[in-house]
């Protein structure tokens, strides 16, 4: 790996290890944080809805900023927005403000967020082409997942035993402080390498041109249509079973105040990140198309929700526990590197923010449902039902693996021979639905 690339990669890390971290501190306090505030247990979750619907809204938005300003710019908004309105929440929490607010302001935690997804990834893959690495993308979003969940353990222990220490509002100060250093650390190493904006026409007209070659290259282009029609299922019910197990393993335990074993979801789903981002390159190798790991993760999944939804033994469910999370996280970095090898860079931000949106749509419909369905019968049926939800998604990938994608067999980043013919660059001759000249690599 040439000095540039390597250097690249290191600042990928820093700014995943930064978000990761800032985020953590109030992972496992929040709700408390909410109902100390005055919320009751419906406003609370009411003001996570909002959260996921703000993510929801300005998903792609946001991806047009980043591939209409650039990726860096989003970035640097994404820091100023999510702090602003961290410290709001803070306020707000001071105050014991109406709900309205905490809506409002969920909504803005939202935004800051969308304004991370999408810029950071194709902000890396546009650089690493540039500095001309040739290795396998599997193996940089591996690292970065191994850092994230090494981010997430770290930050969701140490907010609880802070909160414990000193009261509610300080992990939130301390998402602050560390989003206002990642804003410095970001201003002076990240730069647009490999991606220029093309700011020759206004503002409105660029937009539109952005979103329209974004759609042919998402929706319109087939076996990325496949993974982002997969990706509701999917995420919709990882979302609902990460925070599902919190309460179902203190109901498996048999003591509902053991709330060092509700947390042990979290450690589990961290620590999988950590091996997983480990495991996905070794992953790869095992099968000669990314299709194929990522239809089998799927199903096992799934089968391992079934599982768990009949188990009645703790230790039973905790191992099946970090079953599940290794493979939705060895997956991960594997779909990651399927969907970039098919995305030109002009429209890779929107792209990739619109994948998103498509997860977080999921997330938003199958979580009231599951819920209820836990509140009606029990939380292992709604596992079991989760588990059905699952399967949906695996036809999709096989409708994606069908199209023979080449990016389906790849092992570099884009500007490989068979990331160029897939993406259009110079030399392969001009995408279907956009002239040869739109894509800049």
């Amino acid at each position: 790996m040439n000095p540039e690339a390597r250097r690249i990669q290191g600042v990928y890390i820093t700014l995943m290890l930064g978000n990761t971290l800032a985020a953590s501190f109030i992972w496992g306090i929040n709700t408390l944080f909410l109902l100390d505030a005055g919320l009751s247990n419906l406003e609370a979750f009411a003001a996570n809805a909002f959260f996921t619907a703000g993510m929801v809204l300005f998903e792609v938005p946001t991806g047009v900023v980043a591939d209409t300003v650039g990726r860096r710019a989003s970035y640097l908004l994404g820091t100023v927005t999510l702090a602003a309105s961290t410290a709001l929440y803070y306020l707000m929490w001071q105050i014991s403000a109406p709900f309205w607010a905490w809506a409002l302001v969920s909504v803005l935690i939202g935004l800051g967020f969308t304004f991370f997804s999408g810029a950071v990834e194709a902000w890396l893959v546009d650089a690493l082409h540039f500095a001309g690495y040739d290795g396998s993308l599997e193996t940089v979003f591996g690292r970065g997942q191994m850092v994230s969940g090494v981010a997430m353990l770290g930050g969701s222990v140490a907010g609880g035993v802070i909160a414990q220490a000193t009261d509610l509002g300080v992990p939130f100060l301390l998402r602050v402080a560390v989003l206002l250093a990642m804003f410095g650390v970001a201003a002076v190493l990240m730069r647009d390498l490999g991606f220029t904006p093309d700011r020759s026409e206004g503002t409105a007209q660029a937009v539109r041109g952005i979103w329209s070659a974004s759609i042919e290259h998402g929706l319109k282009n087939p076996p990325v249509r496949w993974v982002m029609l997969a990706a509701p299922f999917a995420s919709g019910v990882g979302i609902y079973t990460f925070y599902a197990l919190q309460p179902y393993l203190l109901e498996l335990y048999g003591d509902p105040d053991a709330y060092s074993i509700a947390g042990l979801a979290a450690a589990v789903v961290a620590g999988a990140q950590v091996v997983g981002g480990y495991a996905a390159p070794y992953a790869r190798k095992m099968f000669r198309k990314r299709t194929t790991a990522l239809i089998l993760g799927t199903v096992a999944s799934a089968a391992i929700l079934g599982l768990l939804a009949v188990t009645e033994v703790f230790w039973v469910a905790l191992l099946l526990l970090v079953l599940w999370a290794l493979i939705f996280a060895a997956e991960m970095p594997i779909r990651q590197a399927y969907l970039n090898d098919m995305i030109p860079s002009k429209q890779r931000a929107t792209v990739l923010s619109f994948d998103s949106l498509m997860g977080n749509t999921g997330g938003v419909v199958i979580q009231p449902v599951l819920g209820r369905a836990a509140d009606v019968y029990s939380y292992g049926t709604s596992l079991a039902i989760g588990a059905a939800v699952q399967v949906l998604a695996a036809p999709f990938l096989v409708g994606s693996r069908r199209q023979n994608a080449p990016a389906d067999v790849a092992v570099t980043v884009p500007g490989s021979p068979v990331a160029d013919t897939v993406e259009g660059a110079p030399g392969a001759g001009p995408v279907p639905g956009i002239d040869g000249d739109e894509v800049q690599r």
